[in-house]
């Protein structure tokens, strides 16, 4: 009997992915994201999350007031006022898409300002190839109206929903290891940030920083504890096109592939799959504008898809989660990335269809992408995947780039685990696999400290906080190995609690950005519990309490940080015996 439920229930996993990836490729519009920001009464009374609707801790941030300024001037009158009556700030971006708590203020009668208004263009300059936006401008307008003269920003994030202050706060990036690298910030070459002042200067500091301003350095990578970034101007390059090709191939040499991989092509990544010990190359390079071809990259999982479908997704997890089914996952995820290769992951050739590889176009229609944000109102008949109003993904992200010294000793740590537990990664592979990205050192201050590779994962996270995933140590010992066996750096706007842990400490001119923010904001008005942690400020980053290992809120020290009621208990990791882990020591047995 129990063989047979569990035939009838991978065969169900089975059907229930080829339906929900079909309606996957269908869905052309959806329901836009809501405003983060949320009043009781007019603009006051107001809480603000993330796009996901849960921080790390699942608290929720509150703010005594709202704001949306639509010019320079009124974000300057906002600011003095505010540092006038000594209130607490924070910045919040269209679509807030950081997962930590940068945007919550200190106080629950702290002030929001919305950048939301802030999204015009102000200036292009051809002949010099700049171009200023205020900080609100999305990275889609930013690259469309950049198309429109000529230009291109060469390296970006590969989802275009983030405003450009956003993306600079957090150190986004894209993935190259040629010229200045992937990170947007390495590209500013001039910033307006407004920040508080003393009665002398009526309480409001306005600062145009350019090339060779060493306090450049600290405002290209804030983590948004200097003020608001008002206007931002970016040196790009004359429009061009690429030509992209997707080549899957076993990993057992991906350790020794993956530098010369980067060194060898200018937009390359790869994403890797472990449980299917497959990984995917990017070929990525640039080709003469003269090359034939219009290709367009929209990304699959970023385009719209039917709340219906994101339901049941979400239902079959859930239940393969309660019952263990780690088999009904691994069916899962190589329906999803066979599916995802043979739709070329959402190139095509024309802009309609794919005929085949390579796929040549021009740069700002390949580099990023995100149609489920290209909508009208519809009762959210359909959505983004991780829309919180729905019953859809919810996730943690667990992100950090690796120095390249240590790449393949890390992916040779990763592949050793799953030779131990060769189900364990399927999870991850159901949220398309682990991301890698190229970065390169930085001149920012808490910009990346040397050439790494970013590795980006997406797993599953429970409704309940106390109840642990299948695998729950395998992921949380890669992402102890990461951290603090080989130092990884986090990325600022992504991942749990545990990888901030003495990061600061790992940034070498640290101390010289702590300067900089006392003196742009002596009174720390723009900075919260959250950042005072991050930047070593102040304890409270590790919340210990029961079941916060499962959360990333901790390390586990004791099995109550686990789920002991649930088998769940804190050992030493399988390959790593450092990292402390909640480990399962027995097994449920579900018999119908």
């Amino acid at each position: 009997m129990l063989l047979l439920y569990s035939k009838r229930c991978m065969l169900g996993h089975k059907l229930l992915r080829l339906y929900c990836l079909f309606l996957l490729l269908l869905v052309v519009c959806c329901t836009p994201p809501e405003d983060p920001i949320k009043c009781s009464t007019g603009n006051s009374n107001c809480t603000v999350t993330n796009s996901y609707g849960a921080f790390p801790d699942r608290s929720i941030c509150r703010a005594g007031a709202a704001t949306y300024p639509s010019t320079e001037e009124e974000l300057i009158a906002i600011v003095a006022s505010a540092t006038r009556d000594g209130s607490k700030m924070k910045v919040a971006t269209r679509f807030s898409h950081s997962i930590p708590k940068l945007v919550c203020p200190g106080r629950d009668d702290g002030l929001l300002i919305s950048t939301k208004r802030l999204n015009r263009v102000l200036n292009i300059d051809t002949e010099a190839m700049t171009m200023t936006v205020e900080s609100g401008v999305t990275l889609r307008d930013l690259i469309s109206e950049a198309a429109k003269a000529g230009l291109a920003l060469p390296y970006t994030p590969y989802w275009w929903g983030l405003t450009i202050g956003g993306l600079l706060s957090t150190g986004a990036h894209g993935s190259t290891l040629w010229g200045k690298g992937s990170s947007v910030h390495d590209y500013v070459t001039g910033l307006t940030i407004v920040s508080p002042g003393g009665a002398a200067d009526g309480f409001v500091k306005v600062r145009r920083l350019e090339d060779g301003d060493e306090e450049l350095n600290a405002a290209k990578v804030s983590l948004g504890v200097l003020g608001v970034i008002s206007q931002v101007t970016l040196k790009l390059q004359p429009l061009f096109k690429r030509s992209i090709t997707y080549v899957t191939k076993n990993d057992f040499d991906l350790g020794d592939e993956v530098i010369r991989f980067g060194r060898k092509h200018e937009f390359a990544d790869i994403t890797w799959y472990p449980s299917q010990q497959k990984a995917v190359y990017r070929v990525d390079d640039r080709v003469s504008t003269n090359t034939s071809g219009d290709g367009l990259y929209d990304f699959i999982p970023f385009r719209a898809t039917t709340s219906l479908t994101l339901a049941l997704i979400r239902t079959t997890e859930d239940n393969q989660e309660s019952l263990d089914d780690a088999d009904g996952k691994c069916i899962g995820a190589k329906l999803l990335t066979t599916t995802l290769s043979t739709s070329a992951y959402g190139l095509t050739n024309n802009g309609i269809l794919f005929m085949g590889y390579p796929v040549i176009g021009y740069q700002y229609r390949l580099q990023a992408s995100g149609t489920c944000l290209d909508s009208l109102q519809d009762a959210r008949i359909t959505a983004c995947s991780w829309d919180s109003r729905v019953k859809g993904e919810f996730f943690h992200q667990s992100t950090f780039s690796v120095p390249l010294s240590s790449v393949k000793s890390f992916i040779q740590d990763v592949q050793n685990l799953v030779k131990l537990e060769p189900k364990a990664l399927c999870g991850v592979d159901l949220y398309n696999g682990i991301l890698m990205r190229y970065v390169t050192a930085s001149s920012a201050y808490l910009g990346k400290q040397g050439d790494a590779i970013d590795f980006d994962i997406t797993y599953y996270r429970s409704k309940d906080p106390l109840t642990p995933r299948l695998y729950e140590d395998v992921l949380e010992e890669i992402e102890q190995m990461a951290v603090f066996k080989y130092g990884a750096l986090p990325h600022w706007g992504k991942n749990r609690n545990v990888a901030f842990e003495g990061a600061f400490e790992k940034y070498k001119n640290g101390q010289e950005f702590l300067r900089v923010k006392k003196f742009y904001d002596p009174f720390g008005l723009f900075s919260s519990e959250w950042t005072n942690q991050v930047l070593g400020l102040k304890g409270g980053l590790t919340i210990v309490k029961e079941g916060c290992a499962l959360e990333g809120l901790c390390r586990c020290t004791e099995d109550i940080h686990c789920a002991p009621s649930k088998g769940y208990f804190c050992r030493p990791g399988k390959i790593y015996k450092d990292a402390r882990v909640c480990t399962r020591l027995n097994s449920k047995k579900h018999l119908i």
